[in-house]
């Protein structure tokens, strides 16, 4: 008899690990909960407290280490308090690690389905992530958390999620105000519940400005233009590559290249192509810093596409900035249920940038020197910073704010 070998796809095959695991994850989870109503039956009040114990009060979980700058102020604020809080990171080298707390508790806790499963029977109150798609795809909400909320790492739309990306936390901490009535258009139409919604600025943007003012400003400084692409298909990067990289070259100027972090593992052959063509090119600077703010810094002027870092670059630069408009295919994400508006972030741009067309390409030396700023554009931005980035320098402080409230509240109504 003759055995054919047998083939899984990758796909299949991860989808089968993901089911293994989490019937794993499930099974271990009963185990732990039977035995723990045993150890309550036979030793009473002792078992009881072991098991308050195990409950943390206040959890915040890092998907990687870029999101270490959305976190910082939040753990430093609890450090600053005295109360203690728990930090489970899916980073070996999340930057947690390299400074001394008190009160705040760093544990990696591995990447992908592991993270997963350790976060699948969690037990906590109050639990603070940048991730999405909970109770989506892999991140099951833990039946022993009592409230999950979701930190917004970006002033622009929160609907720019994949589907469903907000759609099961108990709350949403923005940036600005402007991006709560998108959410409850979301929620009507989907027929779920309300999240709380609370305004509290942007933590990342008080870290990277206050460090942004300790940079020296740079001797012999070159006119220096930034191309900060988004990724993907639609991004000006892997859209128009060459066309647009070959005439800014021929400008004489500075110009640094800063991609995407997920083009390096989405389209890194792309990458690999562009960084050789221009191997040689003295004027070139490909930059791939894990903070954005020296390569913002130093430009005079940035070229972009959807991406948000846009707003980064004009609400801490207030500098001009230049778009190209790109075929956003909006039907994966959140945004494209919602047919009867468009998004902020993308009439805002229309105010605060100067639109580049293909065709000016050639003459792109010309177009950028007669792109010079305006106090129209110069006011454009000062409205839109307002709206998108507020309570400058306190979202630390607010989000623990929420956080204290919001567990004095569940033990309020658990009692």
């Amino acid at each position: 008899m003759t055995f054919l070998p047998l083939y899984i796809d990758p796909g299949t095959g991860s989808m089968l690990f993901s089911v293994v695991l989490g019937a794993a994850a499930t099974l271990f989870f009963l185990a732990k909960a039977a035995f723990l109503k045993l150890q309550v039956l036979f030793s009473g009040r002792k078992a009881l407290e072991a098991q308050k114990l195990d409950r943390k009060k206040y959890v915040i979980y890092g998907e990687g280490k870029q999101y270490w700058n959305c976190f910082k102020p939040v753990v430093e604020e609890f450090e600053k308090r005295g109360i203690d809080i728990d930090y489970l990171t899916s980073a070996k080298d999340d930057p947690v690690f390299e400074n001394k707390y008190n009160c705040v508790h760093a544990e990696y806790i591995g990447e992908g389905n592991a993270a997963f499963a350790r976060l699948n029977m969690l037990k906590a109150d109050v639990v603070l992530m940048t991730t999405p798609a909970l109770d989506v795809y892999q991140m099951k909400r833990s039946k022993n958390v009592k409230h999950y909320a979701h930190i917004r790492h970006g002033t622009g739309d929160a609907t720019m999620y994949r589907m469903f990306g907000l759609d099961y936390f108990d709350s949403v901490l923005l940036t600005g105000d402007y991006q709560k009535e998108d959410i409850r258009t979301l929620e009507k139409m989907r027929g779920i519940k309300e999240k709380e919604l609370v305004t509290v600025g942007c933590t990342y943007l008080d870290v990277l400005y206050e460090r942004m003012q300790q940079i020296p400003a740079e001797e012999n400084h070159n006119f220096t233009v930034l191309l900060s692409p988004s990724w993907g298909p639609s991004a000006i990067l892997s859209k128009y590559g060459e066309k647009l990289i070959d005439p800014l070259l021929a400008t004489g100027w500075h110009i640094i290249i800063r991609p995407h972090p997920q083009s390096k593992k989405s389209e890194s052959e792309m990458l690999e192509r562009l960084q050789d063509k221009y191997k040689d090119a003295k004027n070139l600077e490909w930059n791939f810093d894990r903070d954005n703010i020296y390569a913002l810094k130093r430009a005079d002027i940035m070229i972009s596409d959807f991406s948000s870092v846009i707003y980064d670059y004009t609400f801490m630069c207030d500098k001009p900035v230049m778009y190209v408009n790109a075929d956003l295919d909006l039907r994966i994400y959140d945004a494209g249920c919602l047919t009867e508006k468009r998004l902020w972030q993308f009439t805002t741009l229309e105010k605060i940038g100067i639109e580049l067309k293909e065709e000016q390409f050639s003459n792109i030396k010309e177009i950028i020197q007669n792109a010079s700023d305006s106090k129209e554009l110069a006011s454009a931005r000062a409205k839109a910073k307002a709206e998108a980035w507020t309570h400058i320098g306190e979202a630390g402080k607010l989000v623990v704010d929420f956080m204290i409230q919001k567990q004095k509240e569940l033990t309020t109504e658990a009692n």
